[in-house]
């Protein structure tokens, strides 16, 4: 009975496991591969240089800068964004006022409709929403500055994504605006399986909002943040980082390199400038600060799990 049960379980994980291996680790095996050898990407020949490319990349020091920039992401993003998302799902589902009959807690008045308008930007494609930023930072005929010219401020005119101090930042906001309303969604989902009967208690046992927020919402809610505390991670490291900063700013990259990523400079170097194999060698580096950071994040928020 037992034998054919593993039989069942092997069979049954097989095709998936297969699929992943064909598509996700032999792909970062090659890339290994690659990254000691001399591959153009556009020649079916080349040859072995053993570490040269990794000597390269820790001289180059736009490397450097697209790392600084891609560790700043992968820090500040999930941060900002989870700590937001965590603050509305909060006042949506718990910040309500007692109505009259009514239970002790309860979320505000609308508070689906508030969720449909954080979600929103889920439904647009994250192309679309880097253009539309792109020309409301217009220094010119943006949104941003004529609404600062609208209110008499006609003296602050920041040239946005054309300033090297602002453009990191001003490209960070966007990711923020795009992602935050996926996790008050996720947030409120979660809270929402959360007792009454606890808060009902902590209001009995005099504690405030904010103590019920950090002793009873954020432990209760600690696994699902950790969670999405690494897929905000690996967003910003990846696809949602690259999209933005390759269609908003110029170059792309923004000017002195003020918003070059590392999944950007990958990019650049394989299909730009045709170095293949030195592409494949940032894309290690890249790889392995991914799953630091997954590591780091998994380890440090470890903790006894809660039940209700």
């Amino acid at each position: 009975m037992q034998h054919g049960k593993y039989k069942f379980i092997v069979g049954f994980l097989a095709v998936p496991l297969g699929l992943y291996a064909l598509f996700v680790v032999w792909p970062f095996i090659q890339s290994i591969y690659y990254s000691f050898t001399d591959w153009t990407g556009l020649s079916p020949e080349f040859k072995m240089v053993g570490f040269d490319n990794y000597e390269r990349m820790l001289d180059d020091d736009i490397f450097w800068k697209s790392l600084q920039h891609s560790l700043l992401f992968a820090l500040l993003l999930p941060l900002v964004t989870l700590s937001f998302a965590l603050f509305l799902a909060f006042m949506i589902n718990v910040g309500g006022r007692r109505r009259k009959g009514g239970p002790a807690i309860t979320g505000v008045r609308g508070s689906s409709f508030y969720k449909i308008v954080y979600f929103f930007p889920q439904v647009l494609s994250i192309a679309i929403v880097a253009l539309l930023f792109a020309f409301a930072y217009n220094p010119d005929s943006g949104a941003i500055n004529s609404i600062l010219r609208g209110i008499g401020l006609d003296s602050v005119q920041p040239l946005w994504l054309g300033d090297p101090n602002l453009a990191l930042w001003a490209v960070m906001g966007v990711i923020v605006w795009s992602t935050v309303g996926f996790f008050v969604v996720l947030f409120s989902a979660g809270m929402a399986s959360i007792p009454a009967d606890l808060y009902e208690a902590a209001l009995l046992d005099g504690a405030g909002r904010a103590s019920t927020f950090f002793r009873i919402t954020l432990p209760l809610l600690w696994d699902t943040v950790q969670s999405g505390w690494v897929y905000m991670g690996i967003l910003a490291l990846g696809a949602e980082s690259f999209a933005v900063v390759h269609i908003m700013t110029t170059g792309p990259g923004g000017p002195d390199y003020s918003t070059t990523v590392m999944v950007l400079y990958v990019y650049q170097k394989a299909f730009r400038d045709g170095q293949a194999a030195y592409a494949t060698t940032i894309g290690v580096a890249l790889l392995v600060v991914t799953l630091a950071f997954a590591a780091v994040v998994m380890r440090l928020g470890r903790r006894e799990r809660l039940e209700f």
